[in-house]
């Protein structure tokens, strides 16, 4: 049975990343050693990983750095959280907008490279509103 599912990015400076994540986005440390930090969310325990990319726990040929994908980060107030974002010098890859598919959003990139998309769910349009079950 499943206990548990997080992301573990694979990271060049590992202490950069988990400093961006707690500072900007709340997490808190739940372990950490120069190598490998966990970060849990205080508010509902959501959980991230950070791997320095040279370690020998990863298998031989696959120590890459995390690219190609989106970490995304559901807020209630994107709009809030964009312009503090870019007030502490955060790079913005693309700029707040919203989305007819339910999204309000900003995507950011973090120490490591990786993209963090920023969300606040909106309304969709109609073409889109059938799509979410429920």
């Amino acid at each position: 049975m499943l206990s548990g599912c997080y992301p573990v990015l694979c990271i060049d400076d590992v202490a950069a990343s988990a400093a961006f994540y707690r500072e900007h986005f709340g997490f808190a440390t739940a372990f950490e050693s120069d190598w490998y930090v966990s970060l849990r969310h205080p508010d509902r325990g959501h959980e991230l990983a950070l791997l320095d990319a040279g370690h020998e726990s990863i298998p031989a040929g696959y120590g890459e750095v995390a690219r190609g994908m989106l970490v995304n980060l559901e807020v209630d107030d994107v709009d809030a959280v964009a312009a503090r974002l870019a007030a502490a010098g955060v790079p913005i890859v693309q700029p707040l907008r919203s989305e007819a598919f339910g999204q309000r959003h900003v995507i950011v990139r973090d120490p490591g490279g990786v993209l963090v998309d920023v969300i606040t769910e909106i309304e969709p349009a109609p073409e889109f509103a059938a799509a979410f079950g429920g």
